[in-house]
């Protein structure tokens, strides 16, 4: 089935069957509901409008603790930019050797489309050559990367493969310049091929309970007693992040009236 960019946001990579499905129910997360990333947010946001513009723009990687809002930043700019011609396509990082096919489907598409290639929680053990066809995608090869694709990436790991200590040891610096070694560099190579690197941090307590207040906002919560309920629910789960906020959230709405 040919996808309809004018009426599809967004798809998800099906390998079973070889083609992207569309997404029917989008995360409706708003820019405006992530709070403490603002530079991230900001920094994330000039390189899509860059991109949908057809002016120098990068591919991006979101790096940093779980729940700090990474992957919520990328479909928060999806809703925020659909409407000027920003597409999505997810895939998992299984699946990735299949996205020179992803490529070929969406040279055709129409040009007022750009599209944004979503990995989730990208990252490579030893011995994995997985992240290979990224190379396609992010410098090409005889042919060029396409100028209507990005791709945007989460992942816990600065440096999307291992490292290991002996491979820190045979580096040095040789007239003051590091130089790594050989396979320490073809690691750092990959993450080096994002043009964009957003790192993001635990949220302390102040930014936990703004994201909580917001979420709450509009209902007739006493703040002291939501602070404090919000404060012993983060403790219990051994994380204050943005995701603990929205579980909280989840966990005490459903016991206030309606």
């Amino acid at each position: 089935m040919l996808i309809d960019w004018h009426q599809v946001y967004a798809s998800v990579w099906r390998s079973h069957s070889g083609k992207l499905k569309p997404v029917t129910r989008l995360d409706p997360v708003r820019l405006k509901e992530l709070k403490g990333i603002d530079k991230q947010k900001q920094a994330l946001l000039d390189n899509t409008c860059h991109f949908i513009n057809g002016k120098p723009s990068n591919h991006a990687m979101l790096w940093g603790a779980r729940g700090t809002g990474k992957s919520s930043l990328i479909k928060a700019v999806l809703n925020e930019k659909a409407q000027q011609g920003l597409r999505m396509v997810q895939i998992d990082k299984d699946e990735l050797h299949h996205l020179p096919e992803i490529l070929d489907s969406l040279e055709d598409a129409d040009p007022q489309f750009r599209f944004v290639i979503f990995c989730d929680d990208l990252s490579f053990e030893e011995g994995e050559s997985s992240y290979k066809p990224l190379k396609t995608l992010l410098e090409g090869g005889l042919e060029l990367p396409p100028e209507h694709v990005r791709l945007y990436a989460t992942s816990n790991r600065r440096h999307l493969l291992p490292e290991k200590q002996s491979e820190n040891q045979l580096s040095g610096l040789v007239d003051g310049e590091v130089h790594y070694a050989d396979s320490l560099e073809d690691k750092l190579a990959l993450s080096d091929r994002f043009g964009l690197n957003l790192s993001f941090y635990p949220a302390n307590w102040d930014n936990y309970f703004a994201i909580v207040e917001s979420l709450f906002a509009g209902l007739n919560v006493d703040p002291q007693q939501l602070h404090e309920a919000a404060r012993l629910y983060a403790m219990g789960r051994g994380s204050h992040s943005g995701r603990t906020a929205k579980q909280f959230y989840q966990y005490y709405r459903a016991g206030l009236p309606d």
